[in-house]
């Protein structure tokens, strides 16, 4: 009789087989654990980081919005006993409008052929740019040039576009009276180009100058700050559309070297009025192009015309 020998090693080899598959599967388990923890910490991350964006950006717009005002307009405020140096032929005058009292200056001589009705840049106060007299005197024109809110000595604080145009247009209603039969020029420079583009298009002057100007401020703001929507801006101040609007002489003048106010924009006004006149002055910049030959000239022609 054939005894059966016992299996005595075949228990523990299955139970070290058993053993052997039970650690790879808790090491696939920690590894797979791992790469899960991982994936959840990077799309934590992610979220954290586009949340952080989108909470920065929100702050950014919100800033635009809350201080428009401030980014838009650097005036040089004047105490308003201030003393000016003026010449025996230029007066201040006042222009009440609602809520405040807006300074000017106004050169008078003695049988003037017309007047330039000045809106000057974002910056500054008529002391400092009122200092080209001699230009309208050789002209024999008369020149108003007007601050706007918070400019100079004028009381008050911008707080719209529609508040802008209804100043510009009360300070036009006070002087422009004063000049019938004669020839009324309005002169936008800059900031101003938008607002005579706009108050001509309503009281069709003789003829309008537009130095350095934008097609509109919306326009300028996306060349400038792309990331910034255009509902943010409280001010678009479109002088296209006041261009497209206008029936009287439009003259532009633009510096061939202005990089913050490109030539485009000028060219592209040009273009929406049939007899626009467009003058590109070569050597000049966007804050110098009053002190060249080319702007002096291309502004005394039509001035000294018959």
């Amino acid at each position: 009789m054939t005894r059966c020998r016992p299996r005595i090693h075949a228990r523990p080899a299955r139970v070290a087989h058993l053993m052997s598959d039970d650690l790879s599967l808790r090491k696939h388990t920690s590894a797979a654990s791992s790469r899960l923890r991982w994936r959840l910490w990077l799309t934590r991350a992610a979220l954290t980081l586009v949340t952080m964006a989108a909470l920065a950006y929100a702050a950014a717009v919100g800033y635009m919005w809350v201080r428009q005002e401030q980014l838009l307009f650097a005036p040089d405020v004047l105490a308003a006993d201030q003393g000016l140096k003026l010449d025996d032929d230029v007066h201040e005058v006042f222009v009440d409008v609602a809520d405040a009292k807006l300074h000017a200056l106004h050169l008078r001589l003695p049988n003037p052929r017309g007047v330039v009705f000045y809106l000057h840049g974002n910056t500054g106060s008529v002391q400092r740019w009122f200092v080209d007299a001699d230009l309208y005197r050789r002209a024999n024109f008369d020149l108003f040039m007007l601050d706007y809110r918070g400019y100079g000595k004028s009381s008050g604080r911008i707080e719209s576009e529609a508040q802008l145009q209804a100043d510009v247009r009360a300070a036009w209603q006070q002087i422009a009276p004063l000049y019938a039969g004669k020839r009324r020029v309005i002169h936008g420079r800059s900031l101003g180009t938008a607002l005579a583009a706009q108050l001509s298009a309503t009281v069709r002057p003789e003829l309008t100058v537009l130095v350095s100007p934008y097609s509109s401020l919306e326009a300028l703001i996306a060349e400038m700050y792309p990331w910034v929507p255009s509902f943010v801006l409280r001010y678009p101040l479109h002088t296209d559309r006041a261009v497209m609007q206008m029936r009287t002489p439009l003259l532009i003048v633009h510096g061939a070297r202005d990089t913050f106010i490109t030539l485009e924009h000028a060219r592209r006004l040009a273009s929406l009025k049939a007899d626009a006149q467009l003058v590109v002055v070569p050597d000049a910049g966007h804050g110098n192009i009053v002190d060249s030959a080319g702007y002096r000239n291309a502004l005394r022609v039509p001035l000294e015309a018959p």
